[in-house]
């Protein structure tokens, strides 16, 4: 069936190929930023008590909505921002259908001091060196996209060069995707076959999610009162990304959110 999914992934293999031939796992970890940038764990960060959960998402635009902010947006004010109350900042480092690049993320883990995920399509273990290189703390793995076997390999890998994984799930079968490998489960509100959005996904997966890893829920959340419901359902994290980015003020509005919900 052709979706977006389909469609992403397909320009994702077609993106990456020329890069893994120029530079190989090997050369990122030899040459990279692997022995200079420390790792900080978003685990911690979301048990801490008081903490708000939210994981703050830099993002320019999606498929679905088209461009929030232009190619000009610089990501140093508005992470800067985030900064100071999120629990962890999310960058999306896809180009052609979000508007990112890598120099987002590693200008984000300069500039903050706590744990950044690197959100795109990852389809081969390579862009996990390569996430690591550029200064990621955490990557996500899409059950959608993936095998049981692919999230297994990538996972381990990513907890041998010290980085933190999140598994996205959309619905029960996917969840079949969760092992030891893997850090904590994100459940994501919006189908990305079809891109529509129902928070309700959250509160029917979490009871199925496997004891021990931290839930994360992602996608839709545009009110106080929907992290209160999942937060009350047992959600550690709220990924939240185009409520603030959509804004004129990107970090002004999500400061103005974290009042609300203390």
């Amino acid at each position: 069936m052709n979706n977006i999914l389909n469609t992403i992934v397909a320009a994702k293999k077609k993106e990456i190929e020329p890069f893994k031939r120029k530079s190989p796992i090997e050369r990122f970890e030899r040459d990279g930023f692997f022995w200079e940038i420390s790792n900080r764990s978003l685990i911690s960060s979301l048990l801490q008590p008081g903490s708000t959960g939210i994981i703050a998402e830099f993002k320019r635009k999606s498929p679905s909505k088209g461009w929030f902010k232009n190619k000009e947006l610089e990501v140093e004010p508005v992470v800067t921002a985030y900064n100071k109350q999120a629990a962890g900042i999310s960058v999306l480092t896809d180009d052609e259908f979000f508007g990112g690049d890598l120099d987002d993320l590693i200008q984000t883990k300069v500039v903050t001091d706590i744990p950044v995920l690197r959100k795109d399509f990852i389809i081969d273990k390579w862009q996990i060196a390569e996430a690591k290189a550029f200064g990621a703390d955490v990557i996500l793995l899409i059950a959608a996209c993936l095998t049981p076997a692919e999230v297994k390999e990538f996972a381990a890998y990513a907890n041998s060069i010290g980085l933190e994984s999140i598994l996205e799930v959309h619905n029960e079968e996917e969840l079949g995707h969760c092992c030891d490998e893997v850090s904590m489960v994100g459940v994501n509100n919006r189908n990305l076959r079809t891109f529509e959005v129902d928070i309700n996904i959250s509160l029917q997966l979490f009871d199925k999610i496997p004891a021990g890893k931290p839930a994360i829920t992602e996608s839709g959340i545009s009110s106080v009162e929907s992290i209160v419901t999942l937060r009350n359902a047992g959600f550690k994290g709220f990924l939240i990304g185009e409520n603030f980015m959509k804004e004129e003020n990107p970090g002004k509005a999500f400061e103005e959110f974290v009042i609300g919900l203390k």
